[in-house]
């Protein structure tokens, strides 16, 4: 899951994104190679208490490119939603929601912006797109899973309201990813937004602090 904005729109954006439901074929197809540039790495540390989360600064930046998916269309179901941001007819963003009744939660499955699109807000736009969705189906929490090497997409998460709510050490073992640790966040829908970076952010049984200065 790639950062939902990042840097200034680029050359030939017309400026009028409209948002949709994915209707055709080509909405529900359309892939966007996700990819992200990351200056800093967000270490899991252990502590008398939990897991802390430590920013650390990456000398020099790294660059990654996500490998080929699936489209969604192929996975399309009745608990499962995609919304398209399109200039014109062109599809420049899409966010891939799940929302599953027995526990409410809704699932950001993939969030892409087009690199020459992105810094305009339209991941954003995506996101309360897929949030709203998710409310009708009668969700309490948004959930997602990021590689703790994207600092930018963490942030801009931490912006919509989210906060780590969990890791997995394991979980991109034999994939193209191994050695990243897998980061998850939840924002609640049911109550207010949780407290800012730097605060508690997960409490069962241990506690997991995001730790260390704001890169």
């Amino acid at each position: 899951m790639t950062q939902p904005d990042r840097a200034s729109a680029g050359r030939g954006t017309t400026g009028r994104i409209t948002y949709r439901v994915a209707e055709s074929e080509r909405d529900k197809s359309a892939v966007i190679k996700g990819e992200f540039t990351s200056d800093t790495a967000f270490e899991v540390v252990e502590s008398d208490d939990g897991f802390g989360i430590r920013p650390t600064r990456l000398d020099p930046p790294l660059h990654k490119v996500f490998p080929d998916e699936e489209p969604w269309g192929d996975q399309e179901s009745e608990g499962t939603r995609r919304f398209v941001a399109l200039d014109g007819d062109r599809v420049c963003g899409y966010v891939d929601a799940s929302y599953e009744s027995w526990n409410r939660r809704l699932t950001i499955v993939d969030i892409e912006v087009a690199g020459p699109y992105q810094g305009r807000g339209i991941g954003r736009t995506l996101m309360d797109h897929a949030v709203d969705w998710g409310r009708t189906c009668g969700a309490g929490h948004v959930w997602l899973e990021v590689t703790h090497i994207n600092a930018p997409a963490i942030r801009a998460y931490e912006r919509m309201g989210f906060t780590v709510c969990g890791l997995d050490t394991s979980l991109y073992r034999g994939t193209a990813s191994e050695g990243e640790i897998a980061l998850f966040m939840s924002r609640l829908l049911d109550e207010p937004a949780p407290l800012g970076p730097g605060r508690l952010s997960w409490r069962n049984g241990a506690a997991m602090r995001l730790t260390g200065p704001r890169q």
